[in-house]
């Protein structure tokens, strides 16, 4: 899928920001990458895929942009940890972190008392540890520079109740508390912690469990009757992470086209 980001810069206040995106090596995370960079801002592009991640750079660089692409898992807290340390190694600062990697494409779908244990176990601890993981390890470079912004990635999954998917949608609503708790915590150095609940986007990352009629359906279900593209869910993305947005904290970003309505 080629990304075309034809816009100008329309965030001066994002032009040298250190932004470091989870699974950016692909899908919608690789879309955030290149809007960022497009901005002037410089994307980390924390990847579990080692060769997707430095595809995504390459992509960046061709450009004239800046980024730099990281192997992580962040289901792994000395991933995670040895993730900003390149990163900081780098830039020397980290200003914006968007966790957006989760485990969910190709997850199992099924009644949860048929869920298999090690899949409800993989999902916690990428969904929500990874999230906590990151966050913890950027903090101390924002709190540093009295700046930052931490967006998590939820999902619309945890308004509408989806069947088969309760591992998915139990770790995004803990996002939901997380993010609340951490924008309490971390409001006095100017950093704000907002959830983001992109709308069903249809990427190149193969989705086995969600037909061509399931997305169509969803987008008969909108207010806003089309598929969601990836510019939909990156504008607000850069707006939420910019300094226009410094008085926005502890909310629900909700770029769905009008799926679902904020509980």
């Amino acid at each position: 899928m080629n990304i075309d980001v034809s816009v100008t810069a329309t965030y001066a206040s994002l032009r040298g920001r250190v932004v470091i995106i989870t699974g950016g090596g692909q899908g919608i995370g690789r879309g955030y990458a290149h809007h960022f960079a497009a901005q002037g801002a410089i994307p980390v592009i924390a990847e579990i895929n080692g060769a997707n991640g430095r595809n995504v750079q390459a992509e960046v660089e061709a450009k004239g942009g800046k980024a730099l692409a990281v192997e992580t898992d962040v289901g792994s807290l000395a991933s995670v940890e040895a993730m900003a340390a390149a990163t900081l190694k780098a830039f020397g600062r980290i200003d914006v972190l968007i966790n957006n990697a989760a485990v969910f494409s190709r997850i199992t779908m099924a009644p949860f008392w048929k869920l298999p244990v090690e899949e409800w176990e993989r999902a916690m601890q990428v969904n929500i540890n990874g999230a906590f993981y990151c966050a913890r390890a950027v903090v101390p470079a924002m709190q540093a520079g009295k700046w930052g912004r931490i967006v998590n990635v939820s999902s619309g999954t945890v308004a509408m109740g989806l069947p088969n998917y309760l591992h998915y949608i139990t770790s995004k609503a803990a996002v939901l508390g997380m993010t609340r708790s951490m924008a309490r915590e971390l409001g006095a150095w100017n950093i704000t912690v907002n959830t983001f609940w992109p709308g069903v986007t249809k990427t190149e990352v193969p989705r086995p469990s969600v037909t061509d009629e399931m997305f169509e359906g969803y987008a008969k279900s909108q207010c806003i009757q089309r598929l969601t593209t990836i510019d939909d869910l990156a504008k607000p993305m850069l707006f939420l992470c910019s300094e226009e947005a410094s008085y926005i904290t502890g909310q629900i970003f909700q770029p769905d086209g009008g799926l679902n309505f904020s509980r």
